[in-house]
């Protein structure tokens, strides 16, 4: 174990195969970028969003001489003084991988900011102390200029615990909903018939779905079939896999989750999106 750490902290974090150009994505369509983990940038009709925002080289507790936990393996697509300015800030559950407070003190000032139940107390030392927070089937409206966003919080099968601590905390999914165009944010989440039931909430432009970590976290985390299986019966039309590629957090070769997906999705490829870090798509 103590030769794996030593490996562990030699080894280079590997640069993003693409960076994407933020300033360039247009105002009137709805771009998504897959920064890495759970963290999507989504430019929604001028909107710029961001989920589970973790930008760090290592995401666990933080101590003095900087963050203790899981080492990346590809670098973010965007440093956080690389991104452009951030309207609304989505946390699905408290979890050090999706709720980093490295990287959510890096904001001056806290955007509008959405997260679960039972879990701003873990903001408090953070711009994001006064974060909405929402329980499933509970709302939110963004509005300023540029237009409202709905966020709808629904049930996902996950758990919501931050170590040290045994609290019981909130976890959910989104649904973002602005001028008629819909995207759902699945957060953290086991295989779960809940997602049948968001089809009466859609369709949905795209899923953003995770993938990984499901060996030997089965009760909490889907596979990539499950996710596809899921996708499709909330309605999506593109399925973005997140959650993958960039911490080692299961027994599985860092590749397999990606290639199950594209196995998965082999009869309907032109329905996958954002396979790499860094990659851009925009929705027509």
């Amino acid at each position: 174990m103590l030769r794996e750490g030593f490996r562990e902290l030699r080894r280079p974090v590997a640069q993003a195969p693409l960076q994407p150009d933020p300033q360039s994505w247009p105002s009137n369509r709805i771009t998504l970028c897959w920064l890495g983990h759970a963290t999507v940038l989504i430019n929604f009709y001028g909107l710029r969003i961001l989920t589970d925002p973790v930008l760090g080289n290592r995401c666990g507790v933080d101590l003095a001489l900087g963050t203790a936990g899981p080492k990346r393996f590809i670098a973010p697509a965007l440093r956080f003084d690389q991104l452009p300015p951030i309207e609304v800030v989505l946390l699905s559950h408290a979890h050090m991988d999706h709720m980093d407070l490295a990287t959510l003190s890096r904001f001056k000032k806290a955007p509008f900011a959405v997260t679960a139940s039972e879990t701003r107390d873990v903001l408090a030392g953070t711009p994001f102390k006064g974060a909405t927070e929402l329980r499933w089937g509970e709302s939110a409206t963004f509005r300023n200029g540029k237009g409202d966003l709905r966020l709808d919080a629904f049930e996902v099968k996950h758990w919501g615990v931050r170590w040290p601590k045994k609290t019981p905390r909130g976890y959910v999914g989104y649904v973002l909903e602005r001028e008629g165009r819909k995207i759902l944010f699945g957060g953290d989440t086991a295989n779960t018939p809940l997602f049948a039931g968001l089809r009466a909430k859609g369709p949905f432009d795209a899923a953003l779905m995770p993938i990984a970590a499901y060996q030997p976290w089965i009760r909490n985390h889907c596979t990539p079939e499950q996710a596809f299986a899921m996708a499709n019966q909330a309605g999506a039309r593109y399925v973005v896999p997140v959650h993958h590629q960039t911490f080692k957090l299961s027994d599985k070769p860092m590749d397999e989750p990606i290639e199950r997906m594209r196995e998965a999705m082999a009869k309907e490829p032109e329905r996958l999106a954002l396979q790499r870090v860094g990659e851009t798509f925009t929705l027509a």
